[in-house]
């Protein structure tokens, strides 16, 4: 796979071990910009940005709204707010909950995709429901890269079993792998 410079992450249940694995993985010279949507409660603090920075050399913060994007950085969706990527920098919105969730991966993926097409790499990871498969379906259909944990290695299937239904996936892998796959 060709070096990307956005990659854009969600998950939903058992997200935040599948996350703790995949930062494991990511040298802190990682050559591209990271965003997570995991699917957090609205009504509580999220320690997600210091979970996470503890297992990677990458920068990890909540994003904040007009924040320029860097390199080297992963910026996590704060507690209800939508996290939306234009070029160069990214923002926060309060707009209606997609999926019934707030933040969504639908809308992180799809703003991904319409700001920066076939640099783009889409990944879901273990979760319930389907959010996510509608934005890494506009990920592929704009030129970019689709990756999907592999079922069987998901805590919870149903994400990542939607998104290989509905999208031609370009790699289906164990957790442990995805991390190696996106430096290559």
């Amino acid at each position: 796979m060709n070096k990307l410079n956005i990659v854009v992450i969600g998950t939903s249940l058992g997200g935040v071990h599948a996350l703790r694995t995949l930062f494991r993985s990511f040298p802190a010279d990682f050559p591209a910009a990271v965003f997570v949507v995991q699917h957090l409660s609205p009504l509580q603090p999220s320690y997600l940005p210091t979970i996470l920075q503890a297992e990677t050399g990458l920068h990890v913060t909540h994003a904040k709204d007009d924040e320029p994007i860097r390199t080297g950085h992963a910026y996590l969706a704060p507690p209800n707010h939508h996290l939306v990527i234009e070029p160069g920098h990214m923002h926060l919105t309060l707009g209606p909950r997609e999926n019934r969730s707030r933040p969504s991966i639908n809308t992180l993926f799809r703003s991904a995709a319409l700001a920066y097409g076939p640099q783009v790499v889409g990944v879901i990871l273990t979760g319930s429901l389907d959010d996510g498969t509608a934005g890494l379906w506009e990920i592929k259909r704009r030129g970019g890269v689709a990756v999907v944990q592999s079922p069987d290695d998901a805590e919870y299937r149903q994400m990542p079993t939607e998104a290989i239904s509905h999208v031609h996936v370009d790699y289906q892998v164990p957790i442990a792998a995805i991390g190696a796959l996106l430096t290559l």
